[in-house]
């Protein structure tokens, strides 16, 4: 089972205005978006997780969020807790089926194990990227900015959590309160700590910054020779695999290269194609109920799709695996969004010739996912609300 321990986090100050420093993860972030976070604050944590390079480029932007990060601990604008603690998360919000809900997470260090170790398990497959940007930036400034969200296996960390610690502050965005409670009761942080320690955690949200975990401490290992340094873990939050804990939501399929008129015709051999009403959030709750899916084409029209018998017999029982069984070898290119309206607008715009709307995924399968070592297809789960980045950081000492 892996490792699970508290750190001392660094925050902003007691005085900061959170709703002004904090930011949505770096990888939902448009250049629009962080020009917009960086007029809010000197302070904003975009200016240190989405460096951006110099007007004259004579400094290398990772660097330089390396120096502001550490000017910043400085100045006293983020402070280092006294003793190490556990942190609480809380995001209370309604979901899109107007229930109201309340998650509770907990921040701490889990141990960064080597791939098919066992003790962190990834859920589905990851997209290739190519940029070095999340390594480069834990380079420069030792320390994990943006957590990996996960899930227990185990029971009994819900329960744990449900007591309010020291309470920090708060963030409300569209609707969703972000709070954060600090956790230093030694029984209390045992107890937690021992919850998640005597199961397997399941990555639910950012395997690549697992990876990129796993890179560096291997580079640390090899620097120092030691294997006892704060790069063997990483930050993560981790709530407990149940219902009341998670709220999915699908992401769905976009399609370019070949035809509209190919895709269909490919998915025709394995899904009965009726007519469908226009597309809108309210057809997702038909997916659900009726057990099939939504092809969208060119002019923006609806199709259902209804798995043909024995069509899938030999495939899991996940949309996106289906999807894929029933283009393989076709030169169809998938990109992948979540949001209807959005669909429709890359539809629409020629952005894509074709999509699918899919079902989110079950948490039963999720469980199974965990339980049986199997990997979902890429982008098979949308895990809501996002993390915010800026209320825990995790800073390393190398030495």
């Amino acid at each position: 089972m892996p490792r699970f321990a508290p750190f001392r986090a660094l925050r902003y100050s007691p005085d900061a205005d959170l709703p002004a420093v904090t930011a949505p993860p770096y990888d939902v972030l448009s250049d629009a978006d962080v020009d917009r976070l960086e007029s809010r604050s000197e302070h904003n944590i975009v200016r240190i997780d989405v460096p951006r390079d110099s007007a004259d480029m004579t400094e290398d932007r990772y660097a330089r969020a390396g120096s502001t990060l550490r000017t910043w601990v400085e100045q006293g604008v983020l402070v280092e807790d006294e003793a190490e603690s556990f942190t609480i998360y809380r995001m209370t919000f309604v979901d899109d089926r107007g229930r109201d809900r309340e998650l509770a997470l907990v921040f701490g260090a889990v141990e960064v194990v080597d791939e098919g170790a066992g003790g962190v398990l990834a859920h589905e497959r990851t997209t290739p990227k190519a940029s070095t940007d999340r390594l480069d930036l834990t380079r420069a400034t030792h320390a994990n900015l943006s957590p990996v969200w996960g899930l227990s296996l185990g029971s009994g960390l819900t329960d744990l959590l449900h007591e309010p610690g020291e309470r920090l502050g708060s963030v409300t965005v569209d609707g969703v309160v972000h709070a954060v409670e600090r956790v230093t009761d030694p029984d209390r942080v045992a107890a937690i700590r021992s919850a998640v320690e005597s199961a397997e955690v399941l990555i639910a949200d950012g395997h690549h910054r697992y990876g990129v975990s796993r890179i560096f401490r291997d580079e640390v290992r090899e620097q120092t020779g030691r294997e006892d340094t704060d790069a063997e873990l990483t930050l993560i939050a981790v709530g407990e695999l149940v219902p009341d804990q998670l709220s999915i939501e699908a992401i769905h399929r976009l399609y370019s290269g070949s035809t509209h008129d190919e895709v269909r015709s490919r998915l025709a051999e394995c899904f009965d194609i009726t007519e469908a009403p226009i597309p809108s959030r309210a057809m997702l709750a038909d997916l659900e109920e009726k057990g099939r899916l939504a092809l969208i084409g060119p002019s923006g029209d609806a199709e259902w799709l209804t798995p043909k018998k024995g069509a899938f017999d030999d495939v899991r029982s996940l949309d996106g695996a289906w999807l894929e069984a029933a283009l393989a070898g076709s030169d169809v290119s998938v990109t992948y969004q979540h949001g209807v309206d959005e669909v429709l607008e890359a539809v629409v715009s020629g952005r894509a010739h074709s999509a699918v709307l899919i079902r989110p995924t079950s948490i039963e399968e999720i469980e199974r996912t965990g339980h049986e070592r199997l990997l979902m297809p890429p982008k098979s789960t949308f895990f809501t609300p996002k993390l915010r980045t800026g209320l825990v950081l995790r800073p390393m000492d190398l030495d």
